[in-house]
């Protein structure tokens, strides 16, 4: 799904679903909060995989062994329908598996579909949103909208599938939602955000340019 796709269907599909789901549990639809959930759904198909409180290294060699372990989950375990999605060679997963220390056998217990993966993404999307009001909202009426949330959840997914990211994309995906948060945490501060992800200066300037970041 293209972003200018992604951006259709949210606005086609997924803001109607929001809308009256809310209407639903409070007779009113909340705008801001529509936004803050559609915007967070945009940019969430690799969220889960940005370690928080980590040098840059050590996050992105943690990121890529996430990212790793679930997609081998997604693919059943299978090397070289894998290898085709992430446009790598077969050895170089093998190489990976080995260098992560990834238990295949653990792998091949937590197997899921990408429709269940996606559910659940967008379920927690929604869910860390809500959090966000609370206090703003009447408890009573927050849990009405909490009710719903499993088929909110489900309803939406069906229109959103998992993108599938090539092994480069996936990690350049990391480092632009890595160093985004960085420099919004060090108010755009170079030299605090080097420092505080333990890269130098030089190289976050580079990056910075090569990803768009200002």
């Amino acid at each position: 799904m293209t972003k200018k796709n992604l951006e259709d269907t949210i606005k086609e599909k997924v803001n109607p679903l929001l809308e009256e789901t809310m209407e639903k549990s409070w007779g009113v639809s909340i705008p801001k909060l529509e936004t803050d959930i559609t915007t967070k759904l945009k940019e969430s198909s690799l969220n889960i995989y940005i370690p928080l409180g980590k040098g840059f290294s050590e996050a992105k060699k943690i990121f890529k062994k996430e990212f790793l372990k679930q997609e081998l989950r997604l693919h059943l375990g299978n090397i070289s329908q894998l290898a085709k999605v992430l446009d790598m060679d077969r050895r170089s997963i093998h190489r990976a598996i080995k260098d992560f220390h990834i238990d295949m056998d653990d792998v091949r217990q937590h197997e899921e579909t990408p429709e269940h993966f996606q559910e659940v993404l967008v379920d927690k999307t929604i869910r860390t949103t809500l959090e966000q009001y609370a206090g703003l909202i009447q408890e009573d009426k927050m849990q009405d909208f909490y009710k719903e949330v499993p088929k909110l959840s489900r309803n939406i997914a069906k229109f959103l599938p998992k993108p599938d990211m090539t092994w480069k994309e996936a990690e350049s995906e990391f480092e632009q939602q890595f160093l985004k948060r960085a420099l919004n945490e060090q108010s755009n501060n170079i030299t605090k955000t080097a420092k505080k992800i333990k890269i130098r200066v030089e190289t976050l300037h580079r990056k910075i340019k090569k990803l768009h970041l200002k």
